[in-house]
């Protein structure tokens, strides 16, 4: 470590939840941060989805890490078939992969989410996955 190396501690009373925005989700979401520094180049976030809540199609430029904690879901990566996912799964999106995620329509899931922040991004927000799409995809 330099000189200029730090430790930082961050009171679970600075990192609140927030609703997810209704442009990149549907359904009800929450979003609690987990990783909120300048340290180091990384976003971190324990997600809520109540049921049948799910993201918007979506890519990150370096990746992202799924680790569900609770619950069950979905997740898709464009051009394939979606794919069920329940609590202790991890699911690794490779950089720039389009695909979408959430809680299944009788079940809510809990999932941490990690992803690299390269030149100030870690989320390249694309179109909703409608609830018709939703709906074949949970009958199946």
């Amino acid at each position: 470590m330099g000189h200029n190396a730090k430790v930082e501690l961050k009171r679970a009373s600075e990192l609140k939840p927030t609703r997810g925005n209704s442009d990149y989700f549907s359904g009800e979401v929450w979003i609690e941060p987990l990783v909120a520094t300048s340290l180091i180049d990384l976003k971190g976030v324990r997600v809520t989805f109540t049921p049948g809540a799910r993201t918007a199609w979506h890519t990150h430029p370096a990746g992202q890490i799924l680790h569900v904690v609770s619950g069950r879901g979905w997740a898709q990566k464009e051009g394939e078939p979606a794919f069920a996912m329940s609590a202790g799964d991890t699911v690794i999106i490779g950089a720039g992969e389009k695909h979408w995620h959430g809680a299944a329509a009788d079940s809510p899931m809990t999932h941490i989410a990690v992803q690299p922040i390269v030149g100030g991004v870690d989320s390249v927000w694309l179109e909703k996955l409608s609830d018709d799409q939703f709906a074949a995809i949970s009958a199946a």
